[in-house]
């Protein structure tokens, strides 16, 4: 069975338009942030801007309007667009890569195969500067140079900045720049609606001939704009500065938190110049992902059988699931229990040695022998066959104990008969 793309995405991303937009987990914080954008331009327009629109000549004031709508509609683009596109993602490995053998020295016995390993990091030379890459274990992959794991769309991203919730989406290689034109246009929008409401205010003084304070009180709009804009205005405007930095350095914000160039070198460093055309002028890489692509359905893996039974009765779960907390165990009435609630015996025969004490030295001998020959039964057959040995040993046990029954059964009988002749 063939199916999209974007419905087998393993992921936390959110797709809409059958997965022609990728958004992130919290992506119903865009909401919030174009109410945030929208909601005061518009007190602006009606209460500030309009008023405004005959102190100019020609028709000039409409100007000042349609100037804050033209920049708040791109800033609202610039939003959507950050959020809802592929930030970078690096697809991910159906199956690890080859691992390499091990180095070092190991006491292995005969028929033995030595243990493998991936090793956690790889050394890569870039412009003549040793970087390490990490290996992934979500996405099964090393990953590439400035590439970092984002917990929160649990995707790999290249060239990885930051995931941010008020466009909530991750900020990678392929929206990085889009990202820097919504914070540069939302500093824009501050700094001009707080200008144009000391304006206003102006306005108010020299025609009424009154205070700056009475003109205040007149004015209540141009107060909550002018409250409004200036402590926006540190946030988003504190974000252009510190990320107009970071590209003239070709720095990402991941990078810069944790110090990684800060006493090396920077191997991505072109100068100021050619860091800004990288960035800006650059084309963007296409996308790795074709989200709209069909891929075969993943097949739901059965659970192993033994013997022509599932070898735990909770669908397909391992007896003793360590990640569910199930420790498989033996009450005390000698029931198998696998740490689930209404669990079955499976039909898996328990190893007589721990359930039954050996009789004899012989007897304890054969357990033992048996014992490192147990494991070799499952390979050698898909059903579990008990030695004639085990039989034998089992027969002669249950034999004992029925003769240890017998005898406790005449004595107990002995007492009854005792009893009863007392009495007469």
């Amino acid at each position: 069975m063939m199916i999209r793309t974007y419905k087998a995405w393993k992921g936390s991303n959110i797709f809409l338009f059958g997965g022609r937009f990728i958004f992130g987990p919290d992506a119903r914080s865009i909401f919030f942030s174009i109410f945030l954008i929208v909601a005061p331009v518009v007190v602006f327009c009606v209460f500030v801007a309009r008023k405004l629109m005959d102190d100019f000549p020609n028709n000039w004031g409409i100007s000042i309007m349609v100037v804050a709508v033209v920049i708040t509609f791109l800033d609202i683009v610039f939003l959507l667009i950050t959020s809802g596109r592929d930030p970078g993602i690096i697809p991910r490995n159906s199956q690890p890569p080859e691992p390499e053998s091990y180095e070092g020295s190991i006491e292995m016995l005969p028929g033995q195969t030595p243990p493998l390993r991936l090793p956690r990091t790889k050394e890569l030379i870039i412009n003549g500067i040793q970087v390490k890459i990490k290996y992934c274990d979500t996405c099964m992959l090393y990953r590439p140079p400035r590439c970092s794991h984002c917990s929160i769309c649990n995707n790999c991203v290249q060239k990885f900045d930051h995931h941010c919730p008020w466009v909530g989406q991750c900020i990678g290689q392929r929206n990085y720049r889009f990202f820097f034109m919504f914070i540069f246009c939302a500093t824009l929008i501050c700094i001009y609606v707080h200008g144009f409401c000391w304006v206003y205010v102006k306005r108010i003084m020299d025609s009424e001939d009154i205070s700056i304070w009475k003109a205040l009180i007149k004015t209540p709009a141009s107060i909550a704009l002018i409250i409004y804009t200036f402590v926006c205005v540190w946030f988003v405007g504190g974000l252009t500065v510190f990320h107009s930095y970071l590209i003239s350095t070709n720095q990402s914000t991941y990078e810069n938190f944790r110090y990684r160039y800060e006493r090396g070198t920077n191997p991505y460093d072109k100068g100021v110049l050619s860091n800004f055309k990288e960035v800006f002028l650059s084309s963007i890489p296409p996308s790795k992902n074709n989200f709209r692509a069909k891929v075969p359905k993943e097949a739901v893996i059965a659970p192993r059988s033994l013997g022509g039974s599932f070898a735990a009765s909770n669908r397909g779960k391992p007896m003793g699931d360590i990640e569910m907390g199930g420790k498989p165990a033996w009450d005390n009435e000698g029931n198998f229990n696998n740490g689930y609630e209404n669990a079955e015996l499976p039909d898996v025969s328990p190893d007589l040695s721990r359930i039954l004490p050996p009789e004899s030295t012989e007897e304890r001998n054969v357990l033992n022998n048996n014992n490192i020959k147990r494991s070799s039964w499952g390979r050698r057959s898909s059903s579990w066959e008990m030695s004639p040995e085990i039989v034998s040993l089992a027969a002669r046990i249950g034999e004992s104990k029925r003769v240890v029954d017998g005898n406790n059964s005449n004595l107990a009988d002995d007492a009854q008969h005792s009893q009863s002749d007392s009495k007469l």
